[in-house]
């Protein structure tokens, strides 16, 4: 009889508890990995009737809703509200301008962070060589509990052996700007680079990031210049990603065809890209 009941225990609890852990074990597989969405988008300052193009341009961030949209050719003047702030308005997120222009100037040009996530932190770096007049900005987002830095910059456009020059010089201060501020939460690099992903004056860069296009897709000589404007396809407008800390999952080039006016967002097209984020390393949390 006590050997019977022994054995009986086991089995009847394995019975009686069987379903709770089938159920814990389905609620564990059914939570979300935690993930992001960003846009990268060189502005084309205000040319080619702004305003016409802004609509355009607010309507489909409207429809794809990313986490983070990284701006570069900002401008602001007279007679012309800043635009990453009027996009913003409408589109009802946070902002960061950053400009090498001095609050007050009659005119300032830039970069800029939007989000609709809350910021935890914001912080501006002019990078050297300080006479080419460049910029790169910060937010660090909460992406629903997860915080994460996006910077975004503009990097030297000359085509020749003095612009891939300062663009490595640009990138490494770069770096230098991210291992000051990042603490350790993951990073993502937007912007316009000017150069392909794997050009060498990029080198700096490729060893700790991924280029998001480039890790989702093999043919990777799509352009990201508007090609009714330019003869040379070239993909220069991209998102880099913290290997380790993230896996690109999609990513795909936006505003590619005008709208319905025939009007063209600008003379880049965007790039749209879905990041996931990877299990924390141990050690690895807080803010």
């Amino acid at each position: 009889m006590g050997g019977g009941r022994s054995l009986a225990w086991p089995l009847l609890a394995a019975l009686c508890c069987g379903g709770a852990f089938a159920d814990g074990a389905r609620a564990a597989d059914a939570v979300p990995d935690r993930e992001m969405t960003l846009v990268t988008l060189n502005l084309h300052h205000d040319r080619d009737d702004w305003p016409g193009r802004a609509r355009y341009i607010v309507q489909e961030l409207k429809r794809l809703a990313p986490d983070v949209i990284a701006l570069q050719e900002v401008i602001q003047r007279e007679n012309l509200p800043n635009q990453a702030a009027w996009i913003a308005a409408q589109l009802g997120y946070d902002y960061e301008f950053a400009s090498v222009d001095p609050l007050g100037a009659p005119k300032r040009y830039g970069n800029a962070l939007l989000t609709r996530r809350p910021v935890l932190a914001r912080q501006q770096r002019l990078l050297q060589p300080l006479d080419d007049y460049r910029i790169a900005a910060l937010l660090r987002v909460d992406v629903d509990g997860q915080p994460v830095n996006v910077y975004v910059t503009h990097l030297n456009e000359r085509a020749d052996a003095h612009g891939s020059r300062t663009r490595r010089r640009q990138v490494d201060d770069l770096l230098d700007f991210i291992e000051a501020t990042a603490g350790r939460q993951p990073v993502v690099i937007a912007g316009d680079f000017n150069s392909a992903a794997n050009a060498i004056e990029l080198e700096a860069l490729q060893r700790g990031y991924g280029d998001s296009y480039g890790s989702v897709h093999r043919d990777t000589r799509i352009s990201t210049l508007n090609m009714e404007m330019y003869r040379k396809p070239v993909r220069i407008d991209h998102v880099f990603f913290q290997q380790q800390r993230l896996l690109a999952r999609e990513a795909r080039i936006i505003f590619e065809l005008p709208d319905g006016h025939g009007r063209w967002a600008s003379d880049h097209y965007g790039v749209w890209t879905r990041l996931q984020f990877a299990p924390e390393p141990d050690g690895a949390g807080g803010r």
